[in-house]
């Protein structure tokens, strides 16, 4: 793992770090498994159970929260958003503030070698298939085919990307 000279990090002791990891200053890791060789920007949030596959890269001020899988060789941009939870409420039917018990994680998952353009939202529960790219900016609200090219809000499928070799 190389570590930037100031260290301005907190990365927990349950963090499961692979190979060659670079993470840059002001990151916040917690309960999740990075894979090896993976680049992650400054100012990246990673929650517990994330799964990030090898050959990744998590470019700066992105938040990745809980349920969120990203298999190998996956680009996220700059300052994409992931949601786990579809109604999410401050407090829970009694009026506290709510607990893990309150709610539950939605799984989303990125599929190898899929591009998630700087700005976009993934909504909860959806899969963004093989070599698919989100375009910047874009709103995804359902599944992503493989190799599919999705914009806007919602994202619609613009066109499709011919098979990689």
């Amino acid at each position: 793992m190389s570590l930037s000279p100031q260290l301005h990090q907190k990365i927990a002791p349950d963090v499961k770090l692979g190979k060659g990891v670079r993470i840059f200053d002001f990151t916040n890791l917690y309960g999740c498994e990075i894979g090896d060789e993976v680049k992650i920007g400054a100012f990246v949030e990673i929650q517990k159970g994330v799964k990030v596959g090898n050959r990744c890269k998590i470019s700066s001020h992105t938040f990745i929260c809980e349920g969120v899988s990203l298999e190998d060789e996956v680009f996220i941009g700059h300052n994409v958003t992931f949601i786990n939870d579809r109604y999410p409420r401050a407090t829970a039917a009694n009026g506290q503030l709510q607990t893990e018990a309150d709610w539950t994680c939605i799984p989303t998952r990125i599929k190898r070698g899929a591009s998630i353009g700087s700005g976009a939202t993934l909504l909860c529960g959806i899969t963004v298939g093989e070599n698919a790219v989100v375009g910047a900016g874009s709103v995804v609200t359902r599944d992503v085919p493989a190799g599919a090219v999705v914009a806007g809000n919602p994202a619609r499928v613009i066109k499709s990307l011919p098979p990689k070799a």
